[in-house]
């Protein structure tokens, strides 16, 4: 049951947020989800974190890549 709710929620977070943000959730939701997993059964609060992140991590190399194009003319 907990698993269901877990996959609810980061597919809503992934369906809410643009795609590199969502791209990033994904991605950081799975990696946090196993490490939490194995690191005490914290499985949901690892994905969580692990999408937060992601999704940090997406929008600041977005930003980079437009500051390196408005370089470049």
């Amino acid at each position: 049951m907990k698993t269901v709710t877990a996959l609810c929620v980061v597919a809503a977070l992934a369906a809410a947020a643009d795609r590199a943000e969502a791209k990033g959730c994904i991605k950081g939701a799975v990696v946090g989800g196993v490490a939490g997993h194995y690191a005490g059964h914290h499985g949901m609060l690892g994905a969580a974190a692990g999408c937060l992140y992601g999704r940090h991590r997406a929008k600041e190399q977005q930003h980079q890549q437009q500051g390196a194009e408005q370089h470049q003319g």
